[in-house]
């Protein structure tokens, strides 16, 4: 915490942008990788569809901190964030936000009118979140999953790449599971402190969230399988990918377990944000058993991609 405090202080505007947040951009590389396209034409699509992305999120990361910084500065974790700490002004996060914004759709168009609406259509979804989304019981949840999703399609707008149907589902499917997690983690937070710093959590219950959890989970590994199961299915060029359910079945699971009280009064370093889940960035960049999944599903994906290359498998 000290050190996140620190860097708060040294580079405020930076720090502003939530760049920590921008991992969940690095779903626009989903489409070629999941499509077995891995080529240079799709990895500077890709990476163009990632800086652009990460320019719109910042830009509304700063207008929503603008929007909510009085609500911001009551809570025990938002109240450190440059515009709520008096770091960064007002009108500079404005300027900053606008101009992150214009840029992203402005070069957007300029590849592709594809990858031009998508991003105009992340804008429109952020702008009714923050109005009213954010604030409605369920479709929360579900605006934080399009979120996700509108990324994916980023990705393949930027590279030409006709996405799986399976795919798309099970991309939604793990963005709501990621969505409710969310709230969860918001909400035991909220019975810590007292009081809650979201309306919406008025609306919401654990044992509310964990039916809705168990429902996309489900959904999320049955539509992976489907789609790792291979190309007669309309899925992976290649059923060898079923090799790959396990490193999901084990992400998911470990994500459940960060996220389960007994877990979280485990861990003294969570307890006072009611667990890492509350922001899915945290546990990517600091569960060393989710990263290592993360790293074993990518090297496993490229070895057999590597192999049907080469013939040996079909």
């Amino acid at each position: 915490m000290s050190n996140r405090k620190s860097l708060t202080v040294k580079f405020p505007y930076l720090t502003a942008l939530r760049p920590r947040q921008w991992t969940k951009n690095l779903i626009v590389f989903a489409a070629p990788l999941f499509a077995f396209s891995i080529n240079l034409q799709s990895l500077l699509g890709s990476l163009l569809a990632l800086v652009l992305f990460c320019s719109a999120s910042s830009s509304f990361y700063l207008f929503n901190d603008i929007a909510d910084v009085e609500s911001d500065r009551r809570h025990p974790v938002k109240c450190k964030r440059p515009i709520a700490a008096g770091l960064v002004r007002v009108p500079v996060a404005i300027g900053m936000a606008v101009i992150l914004l214009l840029g992203a759709l402005i070069i957007g168009w300029l590849k592709s009118s594809a990858l031009g609406v998508t991003i105009l259509g992340y804008a429109v979804l952020q702008v009714a979140y923050n109005l009213r989304l954010k604030r409605t019981v369920i479709l929360d949840v579900f605006a934080i999953a399009t979120g996700f999703v509108l990324r994916a399609f980023a990705g393949a707008a930027a590279t030409g790449i006709i996405l799986s149907p399976w795919f798309l589902l099970c991309t939604a499917m793990l963005a709501l599971f990621l969505g409710v997690e969310k709230r969860k983690a918001e909400l035991r937070l909220s019975e810590i402190k007292g009081g809650k710093t979201r309306s919406v959590l008025r609306r919401y219950s654990l044992s509310l969230l964990n039916r809705m959890e168990s429902i996309v989970t489900t959904a999320a590994v049955v539509t992976y399988a489907l789609w790792s199961s291979g190309p007669k299915v309309q899925g992976a060029s290649t059923p060898w990918m079923m090799l790959t359910l396990p490193f999901v079945l084990y992400g998911i699971f470990r994500y459940q377990l960060l996220s389960d009280p007994r877990e979280i009064a485990r861990r003294s370093d969570t307890v006072e944000q009611g667990g890492r889940t509350e922001r899915p960035e945290e546990v990517l960049l600091k569960d060393l058993p989710t990263s290592l999944t993360v790293l074993g599903w990518v090297l496993t994906s490229f070895i057999i991609l590597l192999l049907k290359q080469q013939g040996v498998i079909n």
